[in-house]
């Protein structure tokens, strides 16, 4: 079907002038640093036990720290960035999490489970400044901005789905059906929550694949609601370890 042809089929569908409820549909993800063992301190006291080795209390000059956290990133030291950790709660659709979940070194994972609980009523749907077209090969894509008909097109027949989706996911928990069936009829834009737990070394490893930066000395092409959710968590993550972060932009944003 050609795009004019797919107009008109859209004009003359009276379905399609009746918009789905939209309520339930959101474009944003949610990030929160729940907890923090983390300070930059932590990363120049673990490099500078290796060869004086004093006790942390012993080792802490923060009018230095600055230079050496540069060194390491710099020639690559990373076990010093490990002494720290951070705990998230991310809420995001489903598909984000199966990113995530690729990133195993360094990470802990816990997330909602819809055996036991039922799902909030809340899916996924693309803001106005995602990009809807896909061009290039393989391993080389590109993503250009949408048109404001591909973007009412994406939020009239997600809406559609999603509203028959819930519908039978409902029908069936309202029938007895055990919460582990009922969930087999929600697609991958609802929403799951989980706690993820790393450290800044991890950390470092997952934004570096999951953003966009001009810093970057190796380009990634992340997804961008993945990508959503790691710039969320890098802001946080800047809050509590601010020398740690510059060195890292500084040095190309690879992880030591």
């Amino acid at each position: 079907m050609t795009t004019e042809d797919w107009n008109l089929f859209l004009d003359g569908n009276p379905a399609y002038d009746e918009q789905p409820a939209e309520e339930f549909m959101v474009s944003d993800v949610t990030v929160e640093l729940v907890r923090h063992a983390a300070k930059d301190s932590d990363v120049a006291a673990a490099a500078r036990v290796s060869t004086i080795g004093a006790t942390h209390e012993d080792v802490v000059d923060l009018s230095r720290d600055a230079g050496l956290i540069n060194y390491l990133m710099r020639n690559r030291h990373g076990s010093p960035f490990e002494h720290n950790s951070m705990t998230f709660f991310i809420q995001a659709p489903i598909f984000v999490f199966r990113e995530f979940h690729r990133h195993r070194v360094g990470w802990s994972y816990n997330e909602e489970s819809a055996r036991y609980r039922e799902l909030e009523k809340k899916f996924y749907a693309p803001g106005p400044d995602r990009p809807l077209q896909q061009t290039g090969k393989p391993g080389a894509y590109e993503y250009v901005a949408g048109t404001e008909h591909q973007h009412s097109v994406v939020w009239h027949w997600l809406g559609v789905a999603y509203a028959q989706a819930w519908e039978s996911y409902q029908a069936m928990l309202a029938a007895g059906v055990a919460r582990e069936v009922a969930r087999l009829s929600l697609p991958v834009g609802v929403f799951s929550s989980m706690y993820a737990t790393c450290n800044a070394r991890s950390l470092m490893h997952f934004l570096s694949l999951r953003t966009q930066d001009e810093r970057a000395k190796v380009k990634s092409f992340p997804q961008r609601e993945i990508a959503m959710v790691a710039e969320k968590m890098e802001a946080e993550w800047a809050k509590i370890m601010p020398l740690t972060h510059e060195a890292f932009n500084n040095n190309g944003r690879v992880a030591p």
